[in-house]
């Protein structure tokens, strides 16, 4: 099993910046891809950001050129940086992770951008 904790969400206004953390623990090993995904009210989940245990990222079209992912593998951790933040970016944001073994989702962080 992994386990995966999500961080840093919160309230903020339109154009301002927030970073997201999830720490993952349990069964880590041979991780393929970390990453990030949200949902809004009434919407369906849509990708944010992934990136594989070689460092390929991919973003959603609509966070490329404001949101960036990286990795910091001795910590287990993938962060999340929300810049130019838009009220469409509402929603909450849930960390992802994958393995052989498994589809592992942390239980999300809320984002409020405000206009």
């Amino acid at each position: 099993q992994v386990q995966l904790l999500e961080s840093g969400g919160g309230l903020v206004q339109a154009g301002g910046s927030l970073r997201l953390s999830c720490a993952a623990s349990g069964s880590i090993f041979s991780i393929n891809l970390l990453g990030w995904y949200r949902q809004a009210p009434g919407k369906q989940r849509e990708l944010v950001a992934t990136i594989t245990s070689g460092g390929v990222t991919n973003y959603g079209d609509s966070v490329k050129g404001r949101f960036t992912i990286s990795g910091e593998r001795s910590k287990n951790t993938v962060y999340l940086q929300m810049n130019s933040l838009k009220p469409e970016d509402t929603a909450v944001y849930y960390c992802r992770g994958l393995n052989s073994r498994g589809d592992y989702w942390g239980q999300g962080t809320q984002v409020t951008v405000s206009s």
